[in-house]
């Protein structure tokens, strides 16, 4: 098996699961109570808030709060923020391109009363800054745009984003589940009041999530129950899977320089590849400003289940866009909103890549991957592939 679907979900590194094991059997106790087992659970979770702070460059490990996936942590940032502000103003900002869990919880404040704005990006799925300007009213109060897209890698300007908000009173979130573990991240040098991550993307568990919140910002709660996490997240902590984030950032932190070079040099050799072996094919997203280990293409008179389907066969794992809408059939809101038209935007494929991925196994998927389009490409309307280069060209405009 070659897997290239590292931005679905990454295995649980041995050095993590070492971590964990013992809060399973030895160090079991509920941290919220006082004896030593407990105390012992307590210390463990105070470790990880402390490695996750500063795997981030936040000021206090209090800023860290523990949530159970990187969706609950923007739903908490998104819902919990509005409904903390609603006095302030009822308007929200967002992009077209957000992962479901942002754009849903945006569905979910406009049917209480809040009003949202989708911006718009371009051809790589970028925001224009000036169109942020000129959606900004008085009475925004939140603004989520995510730090790296989960299906084409474009990275989006949140530094920048947040000098526009400085002298605004809207607070900053970004989704940045994608990026943590993979490319350096500085809560204060982005400027962000919030921001979303998720373990099992940098080698963690799964069912374990994190949302930074800038001292002094405050969401209302969305669970409810014990208090735990200073009130923010009730529900008894899963200590081994917190224990497992913290081991799994600082892991990824302390190699992520040279993770970040690997995965760069694979990832546009295979770009490389694979655009000169397939005549028709279109890389998406931006070409430079995109996470490292992404290469995601659409291709003429390929509908992407079938292509999953042949690369199944032949032991090559990937996907055609975000894993957690992968069972929803339909076209890409992200290739849509870059401007691909469906009958373009169906035949998407996305790779990620791991660092410790050989190139005699990127040699084999691509080949895979090049005999398998093509063998779908032959059986594919003429009429399709002469469309698809004009298609492209107008993509985006």
């Amino acid at each position: 098996m070659i897997y290239l679907d590292n931005a679905a979900t990454t295995p649980v590194r041995d050095e993590v699961l070492e971590a964990m094991l013992p809060f399973f059997k030895q160090f079991y106790g509920n941290p919220s109570n006082v004896y030593s087992l407990s105390l012992l659970a307590r210390r463990a979770l105070d470790g990880a808030r402390e490695a996750v702070a500063k795997a981030i460059g936040a000021k206090l490990p209090a800023e860290i709060f523990f949530t159970g996936s990187g969706t609950e942590a923007d739903n908490l940032a998104i819902l919990g923020l509005a409904r903390a502000r609603k006095d302030l103003g009822k308007h929200i900002i967002t992009s077209a391109v957000e992962h479901h869990a942002v754009l849903h919880a945006c569905d979910q404040a406009r049917s209480e009363g809040f009003e949202v704005t989708r911006l718009p990006v371009d051809k790589f799925g970028v925001i224009d800054l000036e169109c942020l300007n000129k959606a900004l009213r008085e009475d925004t109060i939140l603004v989520s745009i995510m730090l790296a897209n989960n299906e084409i890698g474009s990275l989006q300007p949140i530094a920048e984003i947040a000098e526009i908000l400085r002298k605004h009173q809207a607070y900053l979130h970004t989704d940045a589940v994608q990026a943590v573990g993979h490319i350096k991240i500085d809560v204060q040098e982005l400027g962000v009041d919030a921001l979303s991550l998720s373990a099992h993307k940098f080698g963690g568990p799964k069912g374990v999530g994190a949302l930074y919140l800038r001292t002094g910002v405050r969401p209302k709660a969305i669970i409810y129950g014990g208090g735990q996490e200073h009130g923010l997240r009730s529900g008894t902590e899963n200590v081994p899977g917190i224990v497992g984030l913290g081991k799994a950032i600082t892991l990824a932190t302390e190699e992520l320089s040279m993770n970040s070079k690997l995965l760069k040099e694979k990832r546009d050799y295979i770009i490389k590849e694979i655009s000169r072996d397939i005549e028709l094919a279109k890389l998406t997203g931006h070409p430079e400003r995109r996470l490292p280990g992404n290469a995601s293409f659409v291709f003429a008179g390929v509908e992407g289940e079938s292509l999953l389907m042949q690369l199944d066969r032949q032991g090559v794992c990937a996907s055609a866009g975000s894993a957690c809408s992968a069972s929803a059939l339909g076209v890409s809101h992200v290739l849509e909103a870059i401007g691909l038209r469906p009958s373009i935007a169906k035949g998407s494929l996305r790779l990620s890549l791991a660092p410790d991925i050989t190139y005699e196994d990127i040699d084999k998927a691509v080949s895979i991957i090049v005999k398998s389009v093509k063998k779908l490409q032959s059986i594919a309307p003429k009429a399709t592939l002469r469309k698809f280069v004009q298609e492209v060209e107008g993509a985006g405009k």
